[in-house]
C-alpha cells in the first residue's frame, strides 16, 4: 500500500436498523422489543430490530409466512417514508458539519473524508455520541483508506460487539488486516453481486483475503475492468472519490402498486396524476428537462387466476419540459389510450427520460416562450409553497379528494416531525 493510500482516512457512517429505529426513537416501549417495518401495502419484512433478527424473521419476507407465534411478540410498522426522510436528513446534517467533505450515500449511509483529523479514535466516538444525543439513534462507523476499505470496515464495526460499533481498518498491521478480511466472505465486498460471488467462490476465491491476494488484470479479462477496481481499492489505491453532489439522475421514475385492485379509468387518472406531480417535482429540483415519457399500467401478476393485461407507451415530447401541468395532460392522454376496462389493475406509473440540464437546453423555433415562462412561474410557485406547508399542500384539482387507490397503511406510525398535529406532546 503506497503511502499517499494509507494517509488518506475515509469513515462510512451508517444508522443501524435504521427505519425499526427511527419507530423506537419516538415510542420508548419498543426498546428491547422485535420490531419490523413492512414494504409498500404492508407487504414483506423490510426493516428489523436487532431483536427481531434474533427472533428468525427475515429480510424480504412476507409478513404473512411469519410464524404466528413471532407474530404476536412483534410490533410491525407500515413503513412511514415521510418520518424516515427527515430523520435521515437531520442524521446527515449533523454528519456534515463533523468533516471536511461528504457523500450522502443513502438514506441511513454517508462516506466522511477524515483524512487529517487527529485522534480518529476520539472523533469517531464523538460521531456517534452527537448522533445519539441530538437524534435518538445509533451509528456504527467503519474507517478505511478508501470507500470499498470503509464499507468493509462498518461490516466489521456492525458484526463485532467488542468494537463498540467503531473500527478502523488502517490501526492494525497487514498481517491483522489479513487475518479480518479472511474471516469476511467475498460477497460482503462492496460491488461483487451474487452471480459474481458465485464465480469468484468456484474459483477459489472464498474471502475478501483471497480477492485482495489475486490478479487484478487475470480477473479484468473474466469479470470486466468493475472488479480490477475493486481489487485495488481493496489494497488501499483510492478509485472513487467522493461525490459531494449527487450526479443528476439521467430518468425519473414515479410508480406505485395500489391498495386494492383499481378497475375504473378515473381513478388511474387521480393516481398518474399524482405520480406525474411527484416526478415533475424531482425534475425541477435537479435542474432538468425531460424529452420523453413513458405511461405503463399492469395488473397483479401473482394473481394467475385473474385476467392479465399489462402494457405501455413511450412517447416523444413536443419540446423539452418540466412543467407538472403539460406533462399531466400528456400522461392522461396516454393512459386514456392504454387503458382496458374489464381488468383489476394494480400498479401504474410514469418514467421521464432523455433529461437534459435546464440551463443547456434550446427550444424549438415554434416554442411559445411566453407560455413557458408562466408554465414556470405556476411550478415554482407550487414548489415553493409546498416546500413550506408539505407535499400536496398545492397540487392539481383531481388529486384533493379522497384516494381509493392509496397504498395499504394500515400500521402507520404518526409523523411525529413533519405534522404539527401529530407532535409528541410533553407533560
Amino acid at each position: 500500500m503506497g503511502s499517499a493510500a494509507s494517509s488518506k482516512r475515509i469513515a462510512l457512517v451508517d444508522v443501524n436498523n435504521f427505519y425499526a429505529s427511527c419507530e423506537t426513537v419516538f415510542d420508548p416501549t419498543l426498546r428491547g422489543r422485535s420490531v419490523v417495518v413492512l414494504s409498500n401495502n404492508d407487504g414483506c419484512v423490510v426493516a428489523r430490530s436487532a431483536e427481531a433478527k434474533s427472533a428468525g424473521i427475515k429480510m424480504a419476507q412476507p409478513w404473512h409466512q411469519v410464524a404466528p407465534s413471532i407474530q404476536r411478540r412483534t410490533q410491525v410498522f407500515s413503513s412511514n417514508y415521510a418520518l424516515y426522510a427527515d430523520m435521515s436528513n437531520r442524521v446527515m446534517t449533523i454528519l456534515g458539519d463533523l468533516a471536511p467533505s461528504q457523500e450522502v450515500y443513502s438514506i441511513d449511509e454517508s462516506f466522511l473524508d477524515l483524512t487529517g483529523i487527529p485522534n480518529l479514535a476520539r472523533h469517531a466516538t464523538g460521531i456517534g455520541q452527537r448522533v445519539g444525543q441530538w437524534t435518538g439513534l445509533s451509528v456504527c462507523v467503519g474507517i478505511g483508506s478508501t470507500k470499498t476499505r470503509a464499507k468493509l470496515a462498518n461490516y466489521v464495526a456492525k458484526k463485532a460487539p467488542e468494537y463498540d460499533g467503531i473500527f478502523n481498518l488502517e490501526d492494525w498491521t497487514d498481517h491483522d488486516q489479513t487475518a479480518v478480511l479472511t474471516r469476511i466472505p467475498v460477497g460482503e465486498v462492496w460491488g461483487i453481486g451474487f452471480r459474481t460471488q458465485r464465480r469468484l467462490t468456484a474459483m477459489g476465491i472464498r474471502t475478501v483475503a483471497d480477492l485482495q491476494s489475486a490478479d487484478p488484470k487475470h480477473l479484468r479479462q473474466l469479470f470486466g475492468v468493475v472488479i480490477e477496481r475493486v481489487v485495488a481499492e481493496l489494497n488501499g489505491d483510492a478509485c472513487m472519490d467522493l461525490e459531494q453532489a449527487p450526479p443528476p439522475k439521467k430518468q425519473i421514475r414515479s410508480s406505485r402498486s395500489f391498495g386494492k385492485p383499481v378497475t375504473d379509468l378515473s381513478s388511474l387518472k387521480e393516481a398518474m396524476l399524482a405520480f406525474v406531480s411527484i416526478a415533475a417535482e424531482k425534475l425541477r429540483r435537479q435542474g432538468s428537462l425531460a424529452s420523453t415519457m413513458q405511461v405503463f399500467i399492469c395488473t397483479n401478476v401473482f394473481k394467475a387466476e385473474a385476467p392479465q393485461y399489462s402494457t405501455g407507451y413511450t412517447l416523444k415530447l413536443p419540446y423539452a419540459m418540466d412543467d407538472t401541468v403539460m406533462l399531466a395532460r400528456f400522461a392522461i392522454r396516454t393512459l386514456e389510450h392504454l387503458y382496458k376496462p374489464g381488468f383489476e389493475y394494480k400498479k401504474a406509473g410514469v418514467n421521464l427520460m432523455n433529461l437534459t440540464p435546464r440551463e443547456n437546453t434550446q427550444f424549438g423555433l415554434f416554442t411559445n416562450d411566453d407560455a413557458v415562462q408562466r408554465a414556470d412561474k405556476l411550478s415554482g410557485t407550487m414548489d415553493a409553497i409546498n416546500q413550506r406547508f408539505g407535499r400536496e399542500a398545492l397540487c392539481l384539482g383531481r388529486l384533493a379528494g379522497k384516494r381509493r387507490w392509496s397504498m395499504n397503511q394500515s400500521r402507520l406510525s404518526r409523523s411525529y416531525t413533519t405534522n404539527s398535529k401529530e407532535l409528541i406532546l410533553a407533560r
